[in-house]
């Protein structure tokens, strides 16, 4: 393998510049608020609720459990500053703010490695040195990268993202000093602490190794000094390949393969395997042709494939991506940059798109993989512009107005990110059978008015509207019909027939997240103070949890619902007796849950809840007596 010389003096300054670009194209988004999982992981995360940047704070935000996991410590970190320095969380500005310069910052060593790959595929120094930044430049401004820079907690992403192309950097260099016969040790170090890194941001920054297989496959062919280092290095990945394939076959798929549907979703792992398919060819459109309207953001209409044929695109979408890859496997040596894009951008979804009863898509899952798709991209139109003997100024223009497209439809869709309720208004325009969209803007738009406390909200007929089209646009969602519920009984006009097509729908679809958490909606409104009937409430959390099996957890949270939000201890009772009588040979849901009633101020319920408990078993110690002894 060649080493070529990078040029740096001119490079330098074009990679700034196409950072600079690429960070100010999202600007128009800064006024944007706080969406979706950005308020269970930021806005109501206290953890990160930093009052001084000491270092025992500091420790102390590194050390706490986060809601989006266990190995997100980095990020979490940078949610906590920023905290500190907005002074809380009242303006999610600060933390755009934040991964806008994390985005221009990728987008600066995306292109050096760009450049050393291009220059690893022979390609002239001097075309490597103008061709790296402007493919940085794709990747940077192409609109599907908004909904992980504008969208505050995909932070995650976007910081494991930087330091995976600053580990292939380093491993590149390192292969290519190794392949020189000179040290490489301190390069292999860095690449290791680099991924690290990665690790400490997102659990998919794992598949680091495939993609340096990737490129030992396509640009570097294993390249070594001498015969015997090259036939260490081919064993070696071997070996780890084997390896990775013996940890996926004996305890991934093992541990989270379910024949029944996952928890809280409508498909099992066979169907969710099959969807992943069409969802991979769907990421794929949106790649190619990068229009706004084809990125809803949500995308809760998927209909989960049910066989082969069902849905009939289900086939095609597995062949094409097998003749993808098949396709990718031939040309690896002749054409490297094109085979290296595909396997990055395959490899960069094996994660999400597996067997792990994760959402079936979300956008932010291409922020690697299109630095893949890119470099395939690039070579496929190089390849067909000599073929086709376009002239170099031809191929100037339509490289230029590409990047004036993805520039333009970036800004675009940067703006419908200014609001929520401009932001809802666009996801619905775009997937107007997405019921968390509807959902969204019929909230946000409750919001703008003053809320349901409001007395007289202006825009409370807007909301229902909102959560009336919602409510027929996805008749397997129900949020939007308790909404409907909740919002016409703070009108005054709910009706027996609205409650009768709410508890209809309760029963027959399926038992969801969103769907099974719409009875407590309900109490939490009623908490509120709307004027709802509570026999109706109660009626949809018994069929609600008739429904999931009713869980200890769940029927805790059931009976909370009917004492805290409903104002009715008796009715809740039988809740939590049904509850420790779930967990015949735990004596601790009984002890927390009465000390958490006590401390609440119902001691008459919590008092009751030990008689009975101590009247079913002989476990549980007399608080009496234990008095005593203290």
């Amino acid at each position: 393998m060649p080493v070529h010389t990078p040029i740096t003096r001119p490079f330098n300054l074009s990679s700034l510049c196409i950072s600079l670009l690429a960070g100010a194209l999202f600007l128009p988004g800064l006024p944007g608020a706080f969406v979706f999982d950005d308020f269970p992981n930021l806005v109501a995360n206290t953890s990160i609720h930093l009052s001084s940047n000491t270092p025992a704070q500091l420790y102390a935000v590194l050390s706490t459990p986060q809601p989006s996991g266990s190995m997100r410590g980095l990020p979490t970190l940078t949610f906590a500053l920023d905290y500190w320095r907005a002074g809380g969380m009242a303006d999610p500005t600060t933390f755009k703010i934040t991964n806008i310069a994390i985005h221009a910052l990728t987008a600066f060593a995306l292109a050096w490695l760009y450049q050393s790959l291009l220059l690893a595929a022979r390609i002239p120094a001097q075309r490597a040195a103008w061709i790296a930044p402007l493919l940085a430049l794709a990747w940077a401004t192409h609109p599907l990268q908004v909904s992980t820079v504008l969208y505050a907690v995909q932070r995650l992403q976007a910081l494991g993202t930087l330091f995976l192309v600053l580990a292939l950097l380093a491993y590149l260099r390192a292969r290519q000093a190794q392949t020189a016969g000179r040290p490489a040790r301190a390069d292999f170090l860095l690449t290791g602490l680099l991924w690290a890194l990665a690790l400490g941001c997102k659990e998919d920054s794992v598949l680091l190794p495939a993609y340096a297989l990737a490129l030992e496959l396509t640009v570097l062919r294993f390249a070594a000094a001498g015969p015997h280092m090259g036939l260490r290095l081919r064993r070696g990945w071997l070996a780890t390949s084997l390896l990775g394939a013996g940890i996926y076959a004996l305890w991934i798929v093992p541990h989270f393969w379910s024949t029944s549907p996952y928890p809280g979703r409508d498909f099992n792992s066979a169907e969710r395997l099959l969807t992943q398919a069409r969802v991979l060819c769907l990421y794929l459109w949106e790649i190619l042709l990068p229009l706004p309207s084809h990125m809803p953001f949500y995308y809760d209409w998927i209909v989960p494939s049910r066989g082969l044929l069902q849905p009939w695109t289900t086939l095609p979408a597995i062949a094409l991506i097998g003749s993808l890859l098949a396709f990718a496997w031939r040309l690896r040596h002749r054409r490297p940059l094109f085979a290296l894009g595909v396997f990055l951008f395959f490899s960069a979804h094996f994660v999400t798109s597996n067997v792990i009863g994760l959402e079936m898509a979300f956008e932010h899952r291409n922020h690697f993989a299109l630095i893949g798709a890119v470099l395939a991209a690039y070579d496929a139109l190089f390849w067909a512009g000599h073929r086709l003997r376009i002239s170099p100024h031809a191929q100037a223009a339509v490289a230029a107005a590409a990047l004036l497209g993805l520039g333009g439809a970036t800004l675009s869709r940067a703006h419908d990110w200014r609001g929520a309720i401009p932001l809802a208004r666009s996801i619905t325009q775009a997937a107007p059978g997405s019921s968390r969209a509807w959902n969204d803007l019929c909230l946000f738009t409750l919001k703008a008015g003053g809320g349901i406390e409001a007395a007289h909200n202006p825009r409370l007929d807007e909301a229902i509207d909102a959560c009336a089209s919602g409510a027929n646009a996805d008749p397997k969602a129900i949020s939007n019909l308790a909404m409907l519920l909740a919002l016409k009984s703070a009108r005054g006009d709910a009706t027996p027939a609205d409650w009768q097509r709410f508890q209809r729908g309760l029963g027959a679809v399926p038992m969801t997240l969103d769907n099974a958490r719409t009875p407590f909606v309900l109490a939490y409104y009623a908490g509120l103070g709307v004027p709802m009937d509570k026999q109706q409430i109660r009626q949809a959390l018994d069929l609600m949890l008739q429904r999931t099996g009713a869980s200890p957890e769940q029927l805790v949270q059931a009976g909370y619902a009917v004492l805290y939000e409903l104002k009715q201890p008796e009715e809740a009772m039988p809740y939590f007796v049904r509850a420790i009588e779930a967990t015949p040979s735990d004596d601790s849901l009984a002890l927390n849950l009465a000390a958490e009633l006590q401390a609440n101020g119902h001691g008459g319920t919590a008092a009751h809840l030990l008689m009975f408990a101590r009247e079913r078993r002989s476990l549980l110690p007399d608080p009496s007596s234990r008095e005593r002894q203290q």
